[in-house]
Formats: structure tokens, sequence, C-alpha cells
């Protein structure tokens, strides 16, 4: 008798110690989620943080360049921030033209096309173009320019790669499903040295293991419309009174 109830002692043990080891695995399954998920996130920001200095290098550069030309530099100071405002929205799926400001010539591509920043860059382009050829930029200055120019797009397609490279579903699916089978067999390891407790630590380990799950899957899309996501209506205006200060007389 004592002998068989050593031995289920040993076996319990034993099922303990599995138990552990897959809750570490579970462990770093999670983490590596997370780290995922955040860097995604923080990836975004930056991205955004480079367009909001890019915005103020290409406002001070034509502003130093061109002084004269009144009506071009009325164009960049609506433009400019145009671009952003139209990326904020375009990175959601969505279009606010009253976001922008435009003219009515203006107003009319702008419902056609399909991609709206790259339309106003196109736009962007097309007049410093031109000023170029009227003899206002000199071939060094555009240079540099079209440097600034194309980072505007680069920017938005690496939003777009993050935005459109989400975690894969089956990662997503098999994490959960995971954590849902640990939740179910804690219990049985809980049990023998906690007793009644077992049921409030399992509830706070289910709630511990899901939060992360859900925060992870809040922030691995950063530019939606969630409370964790980036802030990117508050940069955009931030980047249209930046350049209306640069812009100004």
């Amino acid at each position: 008798m004592v002998s068989n109830h050593l031995d289920e002692l040993a076996n319990l043990k034993k099922a303990l110690s599995v138990h552990s080891l897959i809750g570490f695995v579970l462990s770093l399954l999670l983490v590596f989620r997370t780290n995922s998920a955040y860097d995604k996130w923080w990836e975004g920001r930056k991205h955004w943080g480079a367009l909001i200095n890019n915005t103020r290098n290409l406002a001070i550069n034509l502003k130093v360049l061109v002084p004269q030309q009144k009506e071009s530099l009325s164009f960049y100071q609506r433009m400019i921030p145009n671009y952003a405002f139209a990326l904020k929205e375009h990175l959601k799926d969505n279009r606010i033209l009253e976001e922008l400001d435009l003219k009515e010539g203006e107003k009319v591509w702008a419902e056609k096309c399909d991609h709206l920043p790259n339309k106003i860059a196109e736009s962007l382009y097309k007049e410093t173009v031109k000023l170029n050829r009227e003899g206002h930029i000199n071939n060094e200055d555009m240079i540099r320019l079209d440097n600034e120019l194309r980072a505007l797009t680069d920017i938005t397609g690496a939003c777009e790669r993050i935005k459109n490279t989400p975690i894969p579903y089956s990662y997503s699916l098999f994490l959960k499903k995971f954590i849902f089978i640990y939740i179910i067999t804690l219990p049985l390891g809980l049990i023998p040295d906690f007793s009644y407790w077992t049921v409030p630590l399992v509830c706070f380990f289910f709630y511990v293991l899901l939060s992360l799950e859900l925060i992870a899957e809040e922030i691995e899309e950063p530019f939606g419309y969630d409370d964790n996501d980036l802030p990117t209506g508050d940069m955009s205006k931030k980047i249209k009174v930046n350049v209306a200060e640069i812009m100004e007389d």
C-alpha cells in the first residue's frame, strides 16, 4: 500500500515536471509573439518620426532656395502636410478629403486616384522640376531636394510593408490553442499543493497569458484606430503647424 502511494507521488512529480517544462515553452512563445508585435509598432513610430523630420527639412530647404516664389511656397505649404494626412488615412484604408487643403482642380484628381500619397508626391515633384527648369533651383540643389522627396515615398512603402505583413494566422491560432490546453491542464499540477486556492490561481494565470496575447494583437497593427495605435493624426497636425511656421515670412 505504502509502496503504491509512493509510486503515485513519484508519477505526480513527473507530471508536474512536464507541465512546468510546457509552461516554460509557452512563456518563450509569448515573449517572441509580444516582441514581434512591439517591433512592428516601434518601426512604424520610427518611420513617422522620420516623416516629421523629412517634411521639416524639405520645407526649410525650399524656403531658403526659392524665397521669392510665393506661389510655389504656398503650394508646398499646402501639399507637404497634405501628404502626411493622406498617408495617415491611406494606412487605414480610408480617405478624408476634408482634411486636405486642396484647390478645385486638385480635388478632381484626389477623388479619382487610387493611391493618394503617391499622387501628392507626384505633384510635389512636378512643382520642384518646374522650378528647376525655370532656373530658380540649380541642379546641385535639385539633387538634394530629389532625395528629400524620394524619402517620402520610401517612408510610405515601409509603412505599407508593416501594415501588410501581419503575424501569420496559423502561429497566432496555435498559440491560442496552446494557452487554452495549458490552462485546462494547469489545475492538475496545482491541486496537490494549493487545494481550493487552485481556482483563483488558474484564473490569474489565464488572465496574464491571455492579456499578453491580446496586447500583441492590438499593437501589431500600429496604424489603426485603437487606443494603443500610433497617434498619426496628432503627428500629421504637428507637421502642418511646423511647415506653416517655416514657410511664414
